[in-house]
């Protein structure tokens, strides 16, 4: 079962570090199969929004993107499919650190400066996704840092829960265990129910009934 340490720490708020926390749940037995981040370290990304995408003038599969980060405009050549005016994207400006060490620089493709790169999940660590930029919600705010705009800075905690520990299937059981291995009062969060909105009913035909003298038989 995987989850988010930050979920966790939204009921229960014990005075240890994420390791510390991990290895403390090892210990009552249930066992941490392993904790990572849930993005990749990476900085001076932030929430942007393209506000032209036209053609490169000299490449056929780029784009000459105008994009916005609230303060500035900045002219960012792309090669995404989805690279579109109004989308809302993750922009890494001149002097952003991509994971890997990758910097941000100026340059040059095909004879255009580029002042930036819009980034798809996996160039974020973010996922396995390489299908084109990232597309945020339209509400996104522009110029907020991504990190903090989509709680990135957050593990992942894997524990191997044995068929004994079924009250621990949950966030708020997790909490529960977390709460009494430290002596910590367990936030009673307010969490509204949310109705259903699908009427569809969707019709069962039965194409094999059950011969009579089987119905006898039981």
């Amino acid at each position: 079962m995987k989850f988010s340490e930050q979920w966790l720490r939204e009921w229960v708020e014990p005075a240890l570090a994420t390791q510390a926390l991990a290895d403390q749940l090892s210990l009552a037995g249930l066992e941490v199969d392993d904790v990572s981040s849930v993005a990749g370290e990476f900085n001076g990304v932030v929430v942007a929004e393209i506000i032209s995408a036209e053609q490169h003038p000299d490449a056929d599969k780029l784009k000459l993107c105008q994009v916005s980060d609230g303060s500035e405009t900045f002219q960012v050549v792309c090669g995404a499919a989805n690279a579109r005016a109004g989308l809302k994207t993750a922009f890494a400006r001149v002097g952003a650190t991509l994971p890997g060490d990758f910097r941000i620089k100026r340059a040059k493709l095909r004879g255009v400066e580029s002042m930036g790169m819009l980034c798809a999940e996996d160039e974020l660590g973010l996922s396995d996704d390489h299908g084109g930029i990232m597309e945020l919600a339209v509400d996104a705010p522009v110029g907020a840092d991504l990190r903090d705009y989509l709680n990135l800075n957050d593990s992942l905690i894997d524990v191997d829960l044995t068929p004994n520990r079924g009250d621990c299937l949950s966030i708020a059981g997790l909490a529960r265990e977390v709460g009494v291995l430290n002596k910590v009062p367990v936030n009673q969060l307010s969490i509204q129910p949310v109705a259903a909105v699908c009427e569809a009913t969707f019709p069962v035909t039965l194409t094999a009934p059950m011969p009579a003298h089987v119905m006898l038989a039981g």
